[in-house]
């Protein structure tokens, strides 16, 4: 599969998913809004306000991509954090309005990138190279991990049954942003395997969506079943 089929078939899930969270959004008043997510310190209009701002940053990085133009995916760390406090602070209508809106403006300007344009490279926030196809995977990821997070009914296992065999493509997402604290080691589940190492000495299974809440420090992993090790937490 070349990179732009790739990136197509990402695309395609983060529709499906742009599609829930805008339906789980449809029902929500200002109680349900202002109500503790799963994250510590965040409301689930703060979880809005970051996919958000997720969806505009990491169109930045698929314009740099595109274009060979730096465009980092936020000014600053603190300029982000300052814009997701300043979004949850809106009424409803403006809160769910912008992640509709934020939402489209990946989505179209992803749909317009040329073939080609899926190879190229930016970098992240922390530096790193990724493609626009990685780029792809990582609102994917954002999609699926945060719409657990609203605590609305949706556990991982549900967000990443409607992914199909884009589950695998999530998981393995986590599993390569948490590379530097995961041990030789084979992961196991939904019918798929990862291994790290060249010789893995011993096999962590369960569900996907277990397996994405240990990686995602979302669980301590006492769900899994073998030798679970103990990595940091999510930061």
């Amino acid at each position: 599969m070349t990179a732009s089929e790739k990136a197509h078939a990402l695309l395609d899930g983060v529709r499906k998913l742009d599609d829930e969270w805008a339906r789980v959004a449809g029902g929500l008043g200002e109680p349900e809004l202002r109500a503790p997510s799963a994250l510590p310190g965040w409301s689930r209009a703060h979880v809005f306000a970051h996919i958000a701002r997720n969806a505009d940053g990491l169109r930045n990085l698929l314009t740099w991509a595109n274009t060979g133009v730096e465009t980092p995916m936020y000014v600053s760390a603190e300029a982000r954090d300052e814009d997701i406090e300043a979004g949850a602070q809106h009424g409803v209508a403006e809160i769910l309005g912008d992640f509709v809106a934020s939402a489209g403006r990946f989505e179209q300007y992803a749909a317009a990138m040329p073939d080609e344009a899926w190879a190229r490279e930016a970098r992240n926030r922390q530096g790193g190279p990724v493609t626009g196809t990685v780029v792809a995977r990582m609102r994917l990821s954002e999609l699926t991990i945060h719409l657990a997070d609203l605590g609305l009914g949706h556990s991982l296992d549900d967000v990443l049954g409607l992914l199909g065999p884009l589950a695998e493509d999530v998981v393995q997402h986590a599993i390569t942003s948490r590379g530097a604290h995961l041990p030789a080691l084979r992961l196991a589940g939904g019918g798929y395997e990862w291994t790290m190492g060249t010789s893995p000495a011993a096999t962590v299974t369960g569900t996907c969506g277990e397996l994405l809440a240990w990686l995602s420090g979302r669980s301590d992993g006492s769900a899994l079943d073998g030798a679970v090790p103990r990595i940091p937490a999510w930061s």
